[in-house]
């Protein structure tokens, strides 16, 4: 057994085997310079997971506990990586139980605030304001300023969320200036620890030191990851990756592009996809595959300092003009084997999870409401979406888990006190079997946020999840007291 179950175990331990939840199990292993600090944390997780999308004092119900609340955020001995510290280690444990390969989903995405102090925060723009307009007829603009923020999602092949690996925030305060050179300078020649393109590859480092087996990761990015020195990177670490390119490079000798290649690749298959159209009425789609090994050049300006690399390049376009959405046509660059159809396949299937680190954000801003706060600084506010980020992996885990895992065990998630509370509060339809699932109880927490749990209805989605779980820790609290 390892330092870090040994710790766990102990937390257990003196909490009780039936008083710990899961806040207990994420918070157990946080490294903060003040013990103290970790039980504010940890009663903070509790709060917010268990009102979740409610402002501080709403959370926090008294003066004493949102006055402690606040100078947690602010504490400079406090950082995002203090609170995710934990997080990430019980990433590392689950990953370590999955079998196959884990994907890392990788995204950037930015919260936004309106202050009469921008400059605290940073990102500072304007912002239209819709159906105003100023007397010259332009429209009225606000300014609005906000954090950006990289994060790395592992989740299996399933779809399921195992949990955050890196997250890194920053402001474009740091970076200033750095785009106005696209009028002057090729951006391939400036180096890459000058641009916001370098989280990328932080977050890639450190999210494969969480794999025992760095080739047991893959690296899933959008058409940003399109990044040289990421490919060179991965490499390094002994890692793979999976990206969808929209970089023309030089290939081979440096005589023809990776276009020009491909123009010359025979289709190598067919393959049907269920698809929705921009009404949402579900629709087919039938994709062209095409497939090859190419050596890749790095950018000009770059050629001295990175080597040529043997990637596989994929495209995936789509047979004929769909009328209400638009044209699917893939092109994917990976070092992963491909050598056939089925295998190409695969690559895609893998690549089409990646939207889910974009549900991840959507949690974030939808059911926590990270953007509402009324936070001043960006140190607060990063240490509030820190917190954040754990109970919205929390949501979207109990939402996949009832997809991916319905048969296992309810003490996988429950305590055996929260087991007997659903038990109470949401009778059973119909006669249960002797054995009650995992899917049977998350299903319960879903009826009491207003899923029907009718024959034909879908699994419930991550917005029902959390308004269940809402209310039910609010019973469970009241239960308690």
């Amino acid at each position: 057994m390892g330092l870090a179950s040994r710790a766990r175990d102990e937390k257990t331990h003196r909490l009780g085997s039936d008083a710990v939840t899961w806040f207990d199990r994420e918070a157990a292993l946080c490294e903060f310079r003040d013990a103290r600090l970790g039980e504010r944390f940890r009663m903070l997780l509790q709060q917010i997971g268990g009102d979740i999308g409610q402002s501080i004092p709403m959370v926090c119900q008294d003066w004493a506990n949102t006055k402690a609340a606040y100078r947690f955020f602010s504490n400079e001995r406090v950082s995002e990586a203090d609170i995710l510290s934990g997080h990430f280690k019980s990433t590392r444990e689950r990953i370590a139980a999955a079998k196959g390969p884990v994907l890392v989903l990788h995204d950037t995405t930015e919260f936004t605030y309106q202050r009469e102090r921008p400059d605290l925060i940073g990102m500072i723009k304007r912002i239209p304001k819709s159906n105003s307009r100023r007397l010259d007829g332009k429209p009225q603009t606000y300014t609005t300023c906000g954090i950006l923020m990289h994060s790395s999602l592992a989740v299996t092949l399933e779809g399921l969320p195992l949990g955050l690996s890196a997250v890194k925030f920053w402001t474009r305060k740091k970076f200033r200036g750095v785009a106005a050179l696209r009028r002057e300078v090729n951006l391939t020649r400036i180096p890459i620890e000058t641009k916001e393109s370098i989280r990328w590859l932080e977050n890639l480092k450190q999210s494969t030191e969480l794999f025992e087996k760095p080739s047991q990761c893959v690296h899933i990015g959008d058409r940003e990851a399109d990044i040289y020195e990421l490919f060179c990177a991965a490499q390094e670490v002994g890692t793979h990756f999976l990206v969808r390119t929209c970089v023309n490079r030089l290939a081979g000798d440096g005589d023809h592009t990776v276009a020009t290649i491909m123009d010359e690749v025979t289709v190598k298959g067919l393959h049907r996809i269920e698809v929705r159209d921009s009404k949402g009425n579900p629709d087919q789609a039938v994709l062209e595959i095409r497939y090859r090994k190419i050596r890749i050049l790095p950018p000009i300006g770059k050629q001295s300092r990175y080597p040529a690399l043997t990637l596989t390049v994929i495209h995936a376009d789509e047979r004929g003009a769909p009328k209400n959405r638009k044209k699917i046509e893939w092109k994917l660059l990976t070092d992963l084997p491909v050598q056939s159809r089925g295998d190409a396949i695969e690559k895609l299937d893998w690549y089409s999870l990646r939207w889910k680190i974009e549900v991840f954000h959507k949690i974030l801003k939808s059911g926590c409401r990270a953007e509402d706060s009324q936070l001043r600084t960006a140190q607060r506010l990063t240490n509030l979406i820190s917190v954040f980020c754990i109970v919205s992996w929390r949501i979207f885990w109990m939402t996949m888990l009832n997809r991916s895992a319905p048969n296992a065990s309810p003490e996988f998630v429950l305590t055996k006190a929260e087991i007997q509370l659903l038990d109470r509060l949401v009778k059973d339809k119909k006669p249960a079997s002797k054995r009650k699932t995992l899917s049977h109880y998350l299903i319960k927490i879903a009826r009491l946020g207003g899923y029907l749990a009718r024959a034909n209805d879908p699994p419930p989605g991550n917005l029902i999840m959390w308004r269940g779980l809402s209310r039910f820790i609010d019973i469970a609290t009241g239960a308690k007291l």
